[in-house]
């Protein structure tokens, strides 16, 4: 029980790990694919170009959980962190690594179940959101460079030659600015243009909202603690009144027994008076 309660603790969130769990399986799709195709030349530059920016990300991962988990020494020797480590250096031999990344997200599904961890990340799509367009951006701007010089590489007249005019185009159609330098001329290429556009726009336009709910929304922390404070205020003014309005009752209470005691010892003084009437 206590060590399933710590392996709980190393995972991060649902959204991030789902995010590097995906990075590595498309990581792991590039691999196979070059292993595949080994002498076609576009391919390989298209797919090691995705790579590169994946590194990085790989070793932020690595540093990430490194520094933040609770025993990082376990991490690093039972938690497959020397595997995270080596998997995120650029290097091609120790790529395949990366399959360890998948045990967390293995572990995610069998513990939480695939309904829970669904259900859980549309909750919170919105601290997703941009894990999710980063790592769409990716998979279009792989994918769409790839169809794209396959379809225009057959014609004589071609405008994106080769793998980098491709991965330029994608980039630029994706972020919609259309510089116009490099476009397709085939039928087929401008399908795939056109599922490159439509995407562009979705993407961008909720990295964009993402991004301007961050920059404008009220911090909801400081909303929270100042709701807190009042109500933490509201509540002691209201056991002082509470307090003051007890007070007040129990010397109306003594104010009224001293008045009744008065009263019983006047009466008596009274009744010795006309007793003492009587006698004279």
């Amino acid at each position: 029980m206590a060590g399933k309660k710590r392996e709980q603790r190393e995972l991060k969130d649902i959204g991030y790990e789902l995010f590097v769990g995906a990075l590595s399986i498309l990581s792991i799709v590039n691999l196979a694919l070059l292993y595949l195709y080994p002498l076609d030349v576009s391919l390989q530059y298209i797919l090691y170009t995705i790579n590169a920016v994946m590194t990085p990300v790989f070793l932020g991962d690595f540093l990430y959980r490194f520094f933040t988990s609770p025993d990082r020494w376990r991490y690093f020797f039972r938690g497959f962190g020397w595997a995270d480590l080596l998997s995120s250096l650029p290097l091609p031999q120790f790529k395949i690594l990366r399959m360890f990344r998948l045990w967390r997200v293995i572990r995610l599904f069998r513990e939480f179940g695939a309904k829970n961890l669904v259900r859980e990340f549309v909750t919170h799509r919105a601290e997703n959101a941009l894990l999710t367009v980063v790592f769409l951006v990716l998979l279009v701007l792989e994918f769409g460079a790839l169809a794209i010089i396959y379809t225009e590489s057959k014609s004589a007249d071609a405008n994106i030659k080769d793998a980098s005019d491709a991965l330029w185009w994608t980039y630029v159609t994706i972020t919609t600015v259309g510089y116009g330098d490099r476009y397709p001329v085939t039928n087929p290429g401008r399908l795939v243009g056109l599922f490159v556009m439509t995407a562009g726009v979705g993407l961008f336009g909720t990295l964009s909202g993402f991004l301007a709910n961050k920059l404008l929304a009220p911090d909801e922390a400081g909303e929270s603690d100042t709701s807190e404070a009042d109500t933490a205020a509201t509540a002691s003014a209201t056991t002082e009144t509470a307090a003051l309005a007890d007070d007040a009752k129990a010397r109306l209470n003594e104010i009224k027994r001293i008045l009744d005691e008065q009263e019983r010892a006047t009466t008596e003084l009274r009744a010795k008076l006309e007793e003492m009437g009587e006698l004279l």
